[in-house]
């Protein structure tokens, strides 16, 4: 099952030219059988079947690792079960990951996974997305902010954009159907003190599963009104 496991793995990292250590794929390996095992408790994932996990999840996080540079701070927020943060960290350790989610259940996962991966480069706080950008000490402390599945466009740049400093970026991972989010949230993401710097769109190695990649520069600070209040951006999009 571990050999079947690697060879997937490392075929489906060569479509997208990202070469994987062994110590990587065990890593992988052992956060996916975490994954599983915490699954029965609480849930993380409806996918429960290897090929899927190492595609939907694994393969899925780092289609944003080339968007990425070195010894940067990037905060994943509402990162579930440590998706995209874990595998990024896995794959690239001189990052430092912030992990943020809302429910403390899933904070303990992400520690043992922690723990248990060795994973030096990673921290987790339990909070709201709101709460985080308003507080001082990880407000525009970022470099890079990323989300996966998480909100629509006009929502998430209201979580992302008041955590990343000026020159940063957020990366939003998004499904197929984008231009519609990409038009309605164009006031907010100006608003917020952004403005769209690329829009990648491409398919899962050997599927077709089409995702987009949405990333938006940080050019000026956020006005300290944002975010606003718990529940507030996600009933009352800023339009």
């Amino acid at each position: 099952m571990k050999e079947d496991f690697e060879a997937y793995l490392t075929e489906m990292l060569q479509e997208m030219n990202i070469e994987i250590k062994k110590k990587q794929v065990n890593q992988f390996y052992e956060y996916m059988n975490l994954l599983l095992a915490w699954n029965e408790k609480i849930n993380l994932t409806a996918i429960t079947e290897q090929k899927a996990i190492i595609l939907k999840h694994f393969v899925d996080s780092l289609t944003i690792l080339k968007d990425l540079t070195t010894q940067q701070k990037i905060v994943d927020i509402g990162t579930g079960a440590g998706f995209p943060g874990i595998p990024l960290a896995i794959m690239d350790p001189t990052n430092h990951f912030t992990l943020v989610d809302s429910l403390n259940k899933r904070i303990s996962f992400l520690n043992e996974v922690k723990e248990k991966l060795n994973l030096k480069n990673i921290e987790t706080i339990h909070l709201r997305a709101e709460e985080l950008g308003q507080n001082k000490f990880y407000r525009e402390k970022y470099d890079i902010a990323v989300s996966r599945a998480v909100a629509n466009l006009t929502v998430l740049a209201e979580y992302l954009l008041p955590t990343v400093k000026v020159g940063g970026k957020i990366i939003c991972m998004k499904g197929s159907q984008i231009e519609q989010e990409l038009k309605e949230a164009e006031f907010a993401i100006k608003e917020l003190g952004g403005t769209v710097a690329s829009q990648k769109e491409f398919y899962l190695p050997q599927t077709d599963m089409k995702r987009n990649i949405i990333v938006i520069q940080k050019v000026k600070n956020t006005a300290l009104k944002y975010p606003r209040k718990a529940g507030l951006p996600s009933k009352q999009p800023l339009r």
